[in-house]
């Protein structure tokens, strides 16, 4: 059963859903989770196995990098250096000119050019909500949101739920684009190309720096300027579907500060047993503030795996248990608490696993602190068993 409502004044709308599934259709979906959470359980553990060693190795890299890095001045090439990990700072700056042939842009001496497109479209949101009914099948309402809005890729409203009324265009007439210069120095050194990618400061190019001649896809549309964007549509303040608006952004010439190995006058990683180093930073910068910086980063990754191997396993263990959740709901107040209780013991479980996992990998590198996870996994395992054994004799 479908419904619909919405305001086209405010472009969206929304469709209504209702779909029934049977208890043994439920069953059969549980059934699955039998097999799918086993692989995630896997997949959790290889992922926060490898992402341990993958941050060891690389604390190992930057402490390595830190002891050999020697500081040089950038206004010439020792060549006594050669070979070595280096930390300069200096301007960098370009004689390349950035081209856009597409709008005519030229523009001199920057190190980065980017174009950016963005199309008036339909996009489709969706969110659902599921209530069981007595004797085990379930009721599933979703509700399909649709809204006009600007956006960079083209979005196919063939893949809607309800593209009627919702159509956007087959394609997009221009894209967003970046142009990197080529020659990039910084004294009298050049910078190799993973070191140029890495400047990627840009500012809005105002649109009066910009010329006023449309490519020939784009000739017969209206163009006017709102902000930083050039609009291409009839009216700004009432775009319409497949209305466009572009906006570009340069990198201008930038102090920088760089770590790594000297090759003749330019640069490649540095190599060290566990791993290459190659650092930059806009700015002029300490090596050591560099290395903490890498640091940082490196941990703020380590602990976002870590959280999404915990959440890959939680998903695994709480599929793996869904069929007792299904089995309880012919009676739906029973559904529900048995519903809580294997997800509370699904967290319970991959909470303690992620930490034996986490724990197992350290034993290889630092088994003082891979002894004391251990210690902290059979913690919880043990106080949450301890804390069900309460509850029970309370009751």
């Amino acid at each position: 059963m479908q419904e619909s409502s919405g305001d086209e004044g405010n472009g969206s709308d929304s469709v209504t859903e209702v779909t029934s599934t049977s208890w043994g259709g439920r069953i059969i979906e549980a059934l699955k989770g039998l097999v799918i959470g086993p692989i995630l359980i896997i997949l959790a553990v290889v992922l926060l196995s490898w992402n341990e060693g993958r941050a060891v190795d690389r604390a190992k890299a930057l402490a390595s990098g830190a002891e050999a890095v020697v500081s040089v001045a950038a206004d010439r090439v020792d060549p006594a250096n050669a070979g070595r990990l280096v930390h300069l700072s200096g301007l960098a700056t370009t004689r390349d000119t950035l081209r856009d042939s597409v709008f005519g842009v030229a523009r001199p001496g920057v190190l980065r050019l980017e174009r950016l497109v963005e199309m008036y479209q339909w996009h489709e949101e969706s969110s659902s909500e599921t209530h069981e009914k007595l004797g085990g099948h379930s009721e599933t309402i979703t509700t399909y949101r649709y809204a006009k809005g600007w956006h960079q890729g083209l979005i196919s409203s063939a893949s809607f739920h309800a593209p009627s009324g919702h159509a956007n265009p087959p394609d997009m007439p221009v894209s967003s684009q970046t142009w990197q210069a080529q020659t990039v120095t910084v004294g009298a050194f050049r910078l190799s190309a993973s070191l140029r990618s890495a400047l990627t400061m840009v500012h809005p190019l105002p649109p009066s720096e910009i010329g006023r001649a449309l490519p020939e896809r784009l000739a017969g549309l209206p163009l006017s300027v709102r902000g930083d964007w050039l609009y291409l549509g009839k009216n700004p303040e009432s775009p319409q579907i497949g209305d466009l608006r572009v906006r570009f952004s340069e990198a201008e010439p930038a102090m920088i500060t760089l770590i790594s190995q000297q090759y003749g006058d330019s640069f490649v990683p540095f190599a060290t047993p566990t791993g290459e180093v190659e650092l930059v930073q806009y700015g002029q910068v300490e090596a050591a503030s560099l290395f903490r910086t890498a640091n940082d980063d490196n941990a703020l990754l380590t602990w976002g795996l870590r959280l999404v191997g915990l959440l890959v396993m939680l998903f695994g263990f709480r599929a793996g248990m869904d069929i007792l959740e299904v089995l309880a709901s012919v009676i739906p107040p029973l559904g529900t608490l048995v519903d809580i209780g294997v997800t509370l013991l699904a967290l319970v479980m991959a909470l303690t696993g992620s930490v034996l996992t986490i724990a197992i990998a350290w034993l290889a590198y630092r088994p003082l602190i891979g002894g004391a996870l251990i210690v902290l996994a059979i913690l919880i395992a043990g106080g949450s068993w301890l804390l069900r054994q309460r509850r029970q004799a309370l009751q």
